[in-house]
């Protein structure tokens, strides 16, 4: 079942190619839309625990869902983190 999710830290296509590079290995479908704000993600999700690995990839590269609970630290650190992912899926 395809899913939209609302994502903070999205700011361009590298950003956009660094998230469906990440996500590739275990979804078949990937949509990143940069024209919305906040930015949607939609994957084909097909148990919760596909969503949770979902989640997980998109914080371990800096993209939060904007209904996470984040402290200002956390904050800062996914932001650093978002544009290291930005930069290399310039490159790619």
């Amino acid at each position: 079942m395809k899913k939209s999710f609302e994502v903070l830290n999205i700011r361009c296509e590298g950003c956009a190619n660094s998230i469906k590079k990440a996500l590739a290995p275990f979804f078949d479908f990937i949509e990143v839309d940069l024209t919305k704000e906040p930015r949607i993600v939609t994957v084909d999700i097909k148990s919760g625990e596909e969503e949770e690995r979902f989640k997980n990839i998109l914080r371990s590269l800096g993209y939060p869902l904007c209904e996470d609970e984040l402290s200002s630290a956390q904050n800062i650190g996914l932001k650093t983190k978002s544009f290291l992912s930005c930069a290399v899926g310039k490159l790619l």
